[in-house]
């Protein structure tokens, strides 16, 4: 249950704006990381305190903080109270149940978003919830554990001289956002090539494991449906607002971003009917395999009636000594034969001619 909805009981009763963090719990401390960059230089610190951050909230370079371990609510409140966040967004970013969304605040855009791992070894979807802040020159990302998909962006910090697109803190965040979008596709390439192999399977023999397996993927579909469905209006969100924050040169590529959580939501819902269709395939496999099964039950059940009534018949109690008429087949010297005769008789006849109806 808490992969879908996280227990938010400690917060009962607590006011707005309250930083209570709702997941699962985490050991050891948040951890800061800063890459500040200008046009030919970047500098890169990471586990740095609160206070060290400071400096950058002014900066005329553009700066990145990332805030790992949002379960340390302690320093979610101090970087909040350093970058003016409010606390109603704050109580989002330590909610890690939080659905998709995005806001405009006083200093900044305010987006929060599902980013997304495929584990192989469990064949399940892992999710993290992962929140950006940005202004003008700043962005601050909040995750939840270490390790993420943003390794490109930092690796297109690095190498990229000068970097006069990457100034604006707006085109920055959008790299990051791209990044998770990317990864959904990734995500939905392996699920696709799962289903077509399962498909075939099921076309070939249906076993009682494929059904255990449709479920899960229904199951990891229906998680990943709840993380990207909401992205239709996030990024649209940023397409209708006149924020500031927002550089009118960059909107084609919030567009174009927007085109792929569209193709991304597609995808889903495609896979999810796919899946929906396999699990009536397997449905009907099953229900085909006990017709086939009851078909040749029925057929040799049909065989042996005359052969019982037969058997039936010739097994009562018989005494031809006080009637003629008192089975007097018990006294021919082949009689057993005889019946032995019919019995075949009446049993290769019965299923020639089920063979020839095509019965079985």
């Amino acid at each position: 249950m808490t992969r879908y909805m996280k227990k938010i009981s400690k917060k009962v009763g607590l006011g707005p704006g309250s930083v209570v963090y709702i997941g699962v719990d985490r050991p050891g401390p948040a951890r800061i990381d800063v890459i500040d960059y200008s046009e030919d230089k970047l500098t890169e610190i990471h586990d740095v305190s609160v206070e060290d951050c400071l400096p950058y909230r002014d900066s005329s370079n553009t700066t990145w903080i990332n805030v790992t371990g949002v379960h340390d609510t302690d320093v979610i409140q101090k970087i909040g109270k350093q970058f003016d966040i409010p606390p109603l967004a704050l109580e989002d970013i330590a909610n890690t149940g939080q659905r998709p969304k995005s806001e405009e605040l006083s200093r900044g855009i305010f987006f929060i978003l599902k980013m997304l791992y495929f584990d192989a070894k469990t064949n399940r979807i892992r999710s993290e919830q992962v929140s950006f802040i940005f202004s003008e020159r700043l962005v601050i990302s909040f995750q939840e554990v270490a390790g993420d998909v943003f390794q490109p962006v930092r690796e297109r910090l690095a190498r990229t001289v000068p970097r006069t697109r990457m100034m604006h803190a707006d085109y920055l965040a959008y790299s990051l956002i791209d990044a998770i979008v990317d990864q959904y596709f990734v995500i939905l390439e392996t699920i696709g090539e799962h289903i077509e192999g399962l498909e075939e399977e099921l076309i070939n023999s249906a076993e009682q494991e494929h059904l255990g397996q449709l479920h899960d993927l229904k199951r990891e579909l229906l998680l990943m449906r709840r993380a990207t469905w909401p992205l239709r209006e996030v990024i649209g969100f940023v397409e209708r607002t006149e924020s500031s924050h927002i550089d009118d040169q960059f909107r084609p590529y919030w567009r174009d971003l927007y085109e792929h959580v569209v193709q991304v939501i597609d995808n889903v819902e495609t896979f999810r009917d796919m899946v929906s269709g396999l699990l009536d395939l397997y449905m009907t496999s099953i229900s085909n395999r006990m017709n086939e099964v009851m078909k040749v039950l029925t057929v040799i059940a049909t065989i042996f009636i005359p052969l019982g009534f037969l058997s039936g018949v010739y097994g009562m109690n018989f005494d031809p000594d006080i009637s003629p008429f008192n089975m007097p087949e018990l006294r021919l010297p082949y009689g057993y034969l005889l019946f032995w005769g019919l019995v075949f008789v009446i049993g290769g006849g019965m299923v020639l001619y089920f063979r020839r109806k095509k019965w079985f």
